[in-house]
């Protein structure tokens, strides 16, 4: 890739990417997964289940249990990028509508709010640790690095992940191995109480972790020529997500157990000192790890609100002019809701995680049920952006599947803010994720099978099909 490509501001963005400019290998994506979850957000997210007195074994069986399962969902979407050669969340006008497709989106740029938020306060305070400055000024300098590489798009940020992937790597890999010799890792396991509620929240917390990169997935594997292996697609995602995550999780999970008071929920210097020297490396290289996972969230939110405006306007492309604009209103909100609310960083990143898991997990199931069970890989890419086509107006059948997903899951959430009925009963245990998941992807199903034809639809002749799926040729006839 020449250096003058890698500095040019992207110009697809929630547009088809034709076949001539796909270019990759599906192993490229490891890289860009382990390196977004390698960062101190992962690590204090993983430090919540000790902090809510969980012992630290039954919180990395959880880790384990919940990112492992997670993970298959998060990396089946990302099979779909090669495929349809369009961004993650503009695939949702397929299952709800062209017009209808902006109720989930809506709630996605609201979680990608949150993200930027929760990655912000942790780079920033790297940068404050490193550099003595206030906190807030740094919190600000770190997301506009992200908003610059976002702004430049998908070339530069394959680039700076792939420059930093390693360095991250070798840093906590020193980092987990200091940790051994310089706490009591034999006391750290002597911590907290079991419980079946608690142990069951940490597998949340694990899976929703996962769950949320779905809205993300396929716009790291939408540049990826059409014929690229869907199995390598799914592994080579599965494996950089899960690994660097569980990892971080751990990480996150024994230094809340052998150091709580040290740690604090997410302590930057505490972890940094963990090396045994030069903390000031560990805590450059930690502002620089921040930095992709903010990027991603940035790069995401854009190309949502850009889906959401599009409908309104019928539009499938914005100017540079628009680009920059709107990556750095996202921006400046994610800094106004980081500096607002960093006082009570993990109890908030906590609640809103597990809120996410309500408003999500129903929008991946159907989606990943039409895809691969409904339409069978099946779409024409061309009526996505046609607001008469087939997918035009709102599908009543993914509302209705999508809003009995979510409130099913009511009665089983178990945050800070509600908890439902049945929580009690079944031992404080929060598994609003799993009922979600079924629930809406069986209801989907029927509704789909049980009205094939969807009322108020009004065929049209059908637009060039530039999925191509795998075999280059045109797909058989879509479903409506």
């Amino acid at each position: 890739m020449a250096p003058n490509e890698t500095l040019q501001v992207e110009k697809h963005s929630i547009d088809f990417v034709p076949h001539s400019e796909r270019y990759g290998k599906a192993r490229g994506l490891f890289p860009i997964w382990f390196t977004v979850n390698a960062n101190m957000l992962t690590i204090a997210t993983g430090a919540v289940a000790v902090a809510l007195g969980l012992p630290l074994a039954w919180a990395i069986v959880a880790a384990v249990a919940g990112h492992g399962i997670g993970a298959v969902f998060m990396a089946a979407h990302s099979a779909q990028g090669p495929v349809l050669g369009i961004p993650q969340m503009i695939q949702s006008r397929a299952q709800f509508g062209y017009r209808g497709a902006v109720l989930p989106l809506v709630l996605v740029v609201l979680m990608y709010l949150g993200y930027i938020a929760s990655g912000a306060v942790l780079a920033g305070n790297a940068l404050a640790e490193l550099l003595g400055w206030d906190v807030d000024v740094s919190i600000v300098l770190t997301t506009v690095a992200a908003t610059v590489i976002a702004i430049f798009g998908y070339r530069l940020m394959q680039v700076w992940v792939n420059a930093v992937s390693w360095v991250t790597a070798i840093a906590f890999a020193v980092l987990t191995i200091g940790f051994f010799f310089r706490n009591d890792v034999g006391g750290a396991f002597a911590t907290g109480e079991f419980s079946w509620g608690v142990f069951l929240l940490a597998v949340t917390l694990s899976a929703t972790w996962q769950l949320t990169y779905a809205p993300y997935v396929a716009d790291y594997s939408r540049y990826l020529p059409a014929r690229t292996s869907a199995k390598a697609t799914f592994w080579w995602t599965y494996a950089g997500s899960v690994v660097s995550s569980v990892w971080m999780f751990v990480f996150g999970a024994l230094l809340a157990a052998a150091a709580p008071e040290a740690f604090g929920g997410g302590s930057v210097r505490f972890v940094a000192e963990q090396a045994g020297f030069a903390p000031w490396l560990f805590l450059a290289i930690m502002v620089l790890s921040s930095l992709p996972i903010l990027a991603v969230d940035l790069y995401g939110a854009f190309m949502s609100l850009v889906t959401i405006t599009g409908a309104l306007r019928h539009a499938r492309t914005i100017s540079k002019r628009g680009r920059v604009l709107t990556v750095s209103l996202l921006s400046a909100t994610g800094v106004l809701i980081a500096i607002l609310g960093r006082g009570d960083f993990l109890d908030n990143l906590e609640n809103f995680i597990v809120l996410l898991a309500v408003v999500l997990v129903p929008w991946t199931s159907i989606n990943l049920v039409d895809f691969y069970f409904v339409r069978k890989e099946r779409y024409d890419v061309a009526d996505i952006f046609n607001p008469a086509g087939r997918y035009q107006g709102t599908d009543w059948r993914a509302i209705t599947a999508y809003a009995v997903g979510v409130a099913v899951e009511v009665p089983f959430m178990s945050t800070a803010l509600y908890t439902g009925p049945l929580v009690e009963v079944l031992g404080g245990a929060d598994i609003s994720w799993l009922v979600g998941l079924v629930v809406s992807a069986v209801a989907f199903y029927v509704l789909m099978k049980r009205y094939p034809v969807r009322r108020g639809y009004a065929p049209v002749p059908e637009g060039p099909e530039l999925s191509q799926a795998r075999a280059g040729a045109p797909s058989p006839g879509v479903p409506s």
